[in-house]
This record gives structure tokens, C-alpha cells and sequence, in this order.
């Protein structure tokens, strides 16, 4: 059911900029990318119960086939996160994660508005998105309200779990 993006969006070897930082499609196994999405794995692990984690690694972001991007400040990747079709009309936004040090500069909100737009370029008329109830997570949550995104129930293959936040929005 994977979709691909159309060839407006940002491609491999293609950037374009938003709010100062580069995005681009990119790839799981490039190595700046694939680190940043290790980090990000090792702390949705740390974070949430393994009953609770929903965090996809590298290899399973590739075998769900979900378009991965990355953002970058220079040369270096500070952002990464996918979206994932999950029905034919409806997107799931998957492991958005800014680096500790790139936040409080515009990387997040610059990199949910790229999600959002890939998103609808791809023709989602919804995208949807879980995350985490607990206090590390409360950023995360401010950040997709303030974009629109309300709480809704479980979504797609998910069921209710008290550690989860499930959000959505039309597009």
C-alpha cells in the first residue's frame, strides 16, 4: 500500500529549504540519516515500555515503505521523519525526531510543515500520527496542536493503550 511521493516534493539529491534548514527525500541506510534515526530509536526504547513503543528502526521504516526525510542545518542532519500510507486517502506520520541540540531553533515546526505537505502532495486528505503520554513527550504534543492535530482514537492497526496519544488532521 506504500505510495510514492510525486516528483514536486524534495527527492534524494534534491533540497529544498524551509525556515533556513535543507530537506530532502532521503534514505534509511545513509549514514548521517541512519544515525539520527538510531538515536531517536534508543530513546522512544528508553523512554516507553516495550508494550507501549511503537517506534520503527531503519529497517522496518524501508520494509513498511514509508518516505523517509531528512532535514539538515549544513552538513549536518538535525531532523528526520517519515510518512507511511495507511489507507488510500490517510497518512501516518512516523518517527519525527529533532536532535536535542537543533531544537528551540524552528527544526520542528519546519520539519512537521514539510510531513504535512508531503502528505498532501501524495493526496492524503488525513494524516495521523501516536505519541507518548508522558511528560518528555508533552513538546511533541504542544507542537502537533498548535498545528491543527486533535486527539482521536486509535487509528489504522493500533489499539487503546493508556501510554498512547493518538492525533489527527485533515489536510
Amino acid at each position: 500500500m506504500a505510495t510514492t511521493l510525486p516528483p514536486t516534493a524534495a527527492g534524494p539529491g534534491r533540497t529544498k529549504t524551509l525556515s533556513g534548514f535543507a530537506l530532502q527525500k532521503d534514505r534509511v541506510d545513509r549514514p548521517e540519516v541512519a544515525a539520527l534515526i538510531a538515536r531517536h530509536h534508543k530513546l522512544m526504547r528508553d523512554t516507553s515500555p516495550p508494550e507501549s513503543c511503537h517506534v520503527m528502526d531503519a529497517s522496518e521504516l524501508g520494509e513498511a515503505g514509508a518516505t523517509l526525510f531528512s532535514l539538515s542545518d549544513g552538513a549536518q542532519v538535525v531532523g528526520i521523519g517519515a510518512i507511511k500510507q495507511i489507507a488510500p486517502d490517510h497518512g501516518e506520520i512516523k518517527s519525527m525526531h529533532v536532535a536535542a541540540e537543533a531544537r528551540g531553533k524552528g527544526a520542528s515546526k519546519a520539519l512537521l510543515t514539510a510531513l504535512i505537505e508531503a502528505a498532501k502532495e501524495a493526496g492524503f486528505e488525513r494524516v495521523s500520527l501516536e505519541t507518548g503520554v508522558e511528560d518528555v513527550f508533552e513538546p511533541a504534543r504542544g507542537l502537533y496542536l498548535s498545528f491543527g492535530f486533535e486527539p482521536c482514537p486509535p487509528f489504522a492497526d493500533y489499539t487503546h493503550d493508556p501510554l498512547s496519544v493518538f492525533m489527527t488532521r485533515q489536510i
